[in-house]
């Protein structure tokens, strides 16, 4: 028993450095993520006398003395950064909070003893207003989850859509998701992967260096040699104008098709590898096993090479589609203010806005859609079984 114990410790002792590589890297970013995107603390934090008396509060009132009385009590205690973040919460959710709270906070600090909340603003006497500032003393909140897909709760507590206008956090998402199937659908992977595949000698390597080539370089490099290849004087215009093909420069940069063009290329190889792992394990008699039967070279392509290569297209296809999803520089640079995708939102909520429960939340639902797909990505992936 004693040698197999210490056999299992070893055993453990051996992969404990990638079970701490994997805990403090992987799994403890996406729990801090997953707790910041509910997490709604800045009103409870600021309001601790608030929270405490509105236990007994029963929604659609005007709070009572007792709760009206610890409210004001907390202004008066209330820092001025700290009042900053209740102002931005409640005003998020309810319009008109930023002056009711200015107005009530003045009022309050030049008074000494009691106060009477609705002669200061009669905003005070509606329960709506009481309702958005008691819900907001909720230490969690899927609020930031709900607006990331443009939702919201109404006064009644349902779930509805955002008013027009308000939030385009959808519209990016399909964005992206359409963005990443073109990229995904550009049918270049296929044929380069079966040209490879039937190629030989020096033809091989060139052709499979050229696959690798780009793992192998930057991604901002990338970009940014996209960057000036596709400029209205860059040297496709050019080569296209001097061949005679074109009059004037095609518009290639700050539109989708540059974004579309860039993130192919990037992207490329993540399509030709499983595919062409795929095609090396097919035997090669089979097409010409085909022809001699009588089969065209595109029926022989179709019924036999192409079914045969699908898991090696599904793979890839997969492949770039979780990578493309979550794109930000290439975008940034080569695309407009229209092509944009999810991550420079969600960039602009954690550095320009520091909204970071609201990055969080975008940063989840592109997490569920990648974990989604790599599910299947992994049921495709599975050998299938050997029969008996």
């Amino acid at each position: 028993m004693k040698p197999l114990q210490n056999r299992h410790i070893g055993a453990f002792a051996l992969i404990a450095p990638l079970l701490i590589f994997l805990g403090l890297f992987f799994v403890w970013p996406l729990v801090t993520i997953l707790v910041e995107s509910v997490s709604d603390r800045a009103v409870a934090t600021a309001l601790p006398m608030t929270k405490k008396a509105a236990a007994q509060w029963r929604p659609g009132s005007v709070p009572d003395v007792q709760l009206q009385s610890a409210f004001v009590h907390d202004l008066r205690a209330l820092e001025d950064q700290l009042l900053g973040d209740v102002v931005r919460r409640l005003n998020s959710e309810q319009p008109g909070f930023r002056t009711l709270m200015s107005k009530t906070v003045s009022a309050i600090r030049k008074q000494d003893g009691e106060v009477d909340l609705s002669a200061i603003d009669s905003r005070w006497t509606k329960a709506e207003y009481w309702r958005v500032l008691i819900g907001a003393l909720a230490p969690y909140s899927v609020r930031n989850l709900l607006a990331a897909v443009d939702l919201e709760r109404d006064p009644s507590g349902s779930i509805s859509s955002v008013a027009g206008g308000e939030s385009a956090n959808r519209a990016i998402l399909l964005r992206t998701i359409f963005i990443s199937l073109l990229v995904t659908c550009a049918l270049l992977g296929l044929p380069y992967a079966i040209v490879l595949a039937a190629s030989t000698g020096w033809l091989k390597r060139v052709l499979l260096g050229a696959v690798l080539l780009p793992l192998w370089t930057s991604l901002l490099v990338r970009t940014a040699a996209w960057y000036v290849l596709l400029q209205d004087r860059g040297i496709i215009n050019e080569v296209l104008i001097s061949l005679g093909v074109i009059s004037k420069p095609i518009p290639l940069m700050f539109n989708r098709l540059g974004v579309v063009i860039a993130m192919t290329h990037v992207l490329l190889p993540f399509m030709v590898l499983p595919i062409y792992s795929v095609l090396v394990s097919i035997p090669p008699n089979l097409m010409p096993a085909a022809a001699s039967l009588g089969a065209r070279p595109l029926v022989a392509f179709w019924r036999v090479l192409l079914p045969l290569s699908m898991r090696g297209v599904t793979s890839g296809a997969l492949l770039v589609f979780m990578a493309a999803i979550g794109y930000y520089i290439t975008p940034a640079l080569i695309g407009g203010p229209n092509d944009q995708m999810i991550s420079a939102v969600i960039a602009f909520y954690a550095m320009g806005s520091a909204n970071w429960g609201m990055a969080s939340a975008l940063g989840i639902i592109l997490l569920v859609v990648t974990l989604a797909l790599y599910v299947v990505y992994s049921r495709l992936s599975e050998e299938p079984p050997v029969a008996s």
